[in-house]
């Protein structure tokens, strides 16, 4: 789905907008620092991870899509940037890194994984104590987003994702809009709001 849109994922002003709104926001809520290691699922072609980059140790991005990881490579080496590693990564099936990491984030991913509550409990398993996770993702919509054929998730109620995430061991849960996306949805611009939430693994 992803691989063919690769090459063009960049050239989008609204999605390097976008990453840019939500590291922004995890600037503001989550105490980075230059020892912190990170990982970013779902990463795409890193536009967040790029936006982070300077703020934290180093950063694993994992995708499931070989094309995106492709192009990342290509980022990686052009820009000689140092401490980013691209992995490919399903987490819904394939056994847990042996890493712990200090941060974990995601964008517009949560919605495209059948299964929230797992996919939690994983993000959960490999972050070090006191470890943050940030998720940015659509709030509850009606299906518009993506349009008929769509298997994900039409976004997120945030007190039903609050529970899950309370469910997988997760503590201090926080919900804020950082971005609205804006799609033409039957002839008419409508904007869909991008919520970030943060939250800890105390243990």
């Amino acid at each position: 789905m992803f691989d063919h849109r690769a090459k063009t994922w960049d050239s989008d002003p609204a999605k390097v907008e976008r990453a840019q709104a939500v590291a922004n926001a995890i600037q503001r809520l989550v105490p980075l620092h230059p020892k912190m290691t990170a990982l970013e699922y779902g990463c795409g072609t890193g536009l967040l991870s790029f936006a982070l980059r300077p703020y934290v140790g180093s950063i694993t991005l994992a995708d499931t899509s070989q094309g995106m990881l492709d192009v990342l490579n290509e980022k990686i080496r052009n820009t000689g940037s140092q401490g980013m590693t691209a992995l490919r990564l399903d987490l819904c099936t394939d056994p847990l890194p042996t890493a712990r990491f200090d941060l974990i984030y995601s964008l517009m991913t949560l919605h495209h994984i059948p299964d929230t509550e797992r996919i939690l409990r994983r993000f959960h398993a490999i972050l070090a104590p006191q470890g943050w996770l940030c998720i940015a993702d659509l709030d509850k919509e009606d299906g518009s987003f993506h349009g008929a054929g769509f298997d994900g998730h039409n976004g997120f109620e945030r007190e039903t994702l609050k529970q899950m995430a309370r469910a997988a061991g997760f503590t201090d849960m926080h919900f804020e809009t950082v971005f609205c996306i804006t799609k033409e949805v039957a002839g008419q611009q409508r904007g869909f709001p991008l919520f970030l939430m943060t939250a800890r693994r105390e243990d």
